[in-house]
């Protein structure tokens, strides 16, 4: 379905019976909302409507043309208010990479819209902050960011068919190329590579703690993020909280783990 919301039109994929209760899941990079429909049907069975959607830049109706509209806060917004549009008031969330990045946002500054909070591979903003300003190996990690910040970054992952895009998601095999695919429609690109280049400090300092029930999981074979970031979120949350180790599983959890993903998710909203 279509949702008009803050001006753009978000594609929103809903399932599961309609009188479930309501999960939204919000997507990373360079994925969309696909990348949960492996989760999908045991979520479903348990009786859960979710609902996914393209964020802006990945939405053909929601591609802002400055960078500064790519900013954390303004995805967080758009979870708002496609809340407010779906008529939900509260939702259990599922957010992954950048998606887990919004997700954090929208517990912290809105806790009455969210039941629970399941965060996945990108820790708490503020803890990786710490991580990254006293560990040199986390900040060697992100050094890739500065390629996907750069000007010339549509053209390297896109050159040959997406093959940058296609070794970086080599973990989800075939997959892959579904992606890859999907980013060399106009515009596409470079509406997901503003989120690097919007990332700001000063959109993140003011994150605060989390008092929703929350799991953050994270695959001990993670490139991006290690274990003293990861082990960081736990100063940031002061309800019940669960760190969930998966044990030779990369940065691609929704995909390359996902029966253990739902369980963990499962459990967190308890059913």
């Amino acid at each position: 379905m279509e949702i008009k919301a803050r001006g753009f039109t978000f594609d929103v994929f809903a399932g599961g019976p309609e009188d479930g209760a309501p999960v939204l899941l919000l997507h990373g990079f360079p994925q969309d909302h696909r990348e949960f429909d492996l989760i999908l049907p045991r979520l479903h069975a348990a009786g859960l409507r979710t609902f996914s959607y393209d964020q802006r830049g990945y939405a053909p109706g929601a591609r802002p043309a400055a960078v500064a509209d790519y900013g954390l806060p303004e995805p967080t917004a758009d979870a708002v208010a496609v809340l407010d549009a779906l008529g939900i008031e509260k939702a259990h969330v599922i957010g992954h990479d950048w998606g887990s990045q919004v997700a954090w946002l929208l517990a912290a500054g809105h806790p009455d819209r969210v039941s629970t909070l399941t965060a996945i591979s990108v820790p708490h903003p503020r803890g990786l902050g710490v991580a990254l300003r006293n560990q040199p190996s986390q900040r060697a990690r992100f050094a890739y960011m500065k390629v996907f910040q750069s000007a010339v970054a549509e053209r390297l992952l896109l050159a040959g068919n997406g093959s940058v895009l296609r070794r970086l998601m080599r973990p989800i095999g075939a997959r892959a190329a579904m992606y890859a695919t999907a980013m060399a429609e106009p515009g596409r690109l470079t509406g997901a590579l503003n989120w690097y280049r919007a990332l700001s400090g000063r959109h993140l300092k003011g994150v605060g703690k989390i008092t929703v029930p929350t799991t953050y999981v994270w695959g001990d074979g993670d490139p991006t993020v290690g274990r003293p970031a990861a082990l960081a979120s736990a100063t940031w949350v002061e309800a019940e909280y669960r760190f969930v180790e998966l044990r030779g599983i990369g940065h691609w959890v929704p995909e390359e783990a996902p029966n253990a993903l739902a369980e963990v998710v499962l459990a967190r909203i308890g059913v």
